[in-house]
């Protein structure tokens, strides 16, 4: 079972999402990436330098969503240096946006209002709690969620 590590950032009222292009799909989804065998999912969260060009801080852990065949762990940072859209992971530097199966990845900032008007934002759960916690406040412990394939 795979285990991915995945961020939550959000300033002035905008989350950072990564907007994907792939084999003729169009969607967002929240920064991340897979937790190596030698790694924690906090120490993988922290690598948002790669996809986002920003160096991060952990403030708690939000969520926990089990799929068939992968976990995702999912974290509210805060930035604590960096550029954004600076990354230089292997997504950016060695990604053929001609090849379906890696297309292409573009670091943006979505409004935390407009998450709810968009269909295709994964997880949709973790949009869900952005929304309800930017207005509510976060939850005292992670939120955990179990996904069926559909």
């Amino acid at each position: 079972m795979r285990t991915r590590a995945g961020i939550i950032l959000i300033e002035d009222g905008k989350v950072a999402l990564i907007e994907r292009h792939r084999g003729g799909l169009d969607y967002f989804v929240f920064p991340g990436g897979g937790v190596d065998e030698d790694e924690t999912p906090e120490q993988a969260a922290r690598e948002a330098m790669e996809e986002l060009g920003v160096e991060v801080v952990i403030r708690r852990k939000v969520a926990v969503i089990h799929f068939d065949q992968s976990t995702q762990v999912y974290f509210l940072v805060e930035r604590i240096g960096g550029e954004f859209g600076s990354g230089t992971g292997e997504e950016f530097t060695n990604a053929d946006p001609d090849d379906p199966q890696e297309g292409i990845y573009i670091p943006i900032w979505m409004p935390v209002d407009e998450l709810s008007k968009h269909e295709k934002i994964f997880p949709a759960d973790l949009a869900g709690l952005v929304v309800r916690s930017t207005i509510e406040g976060w939850p005292d412990a992670p939120v955990i969620v179990r996904e069926r394939s559909k």
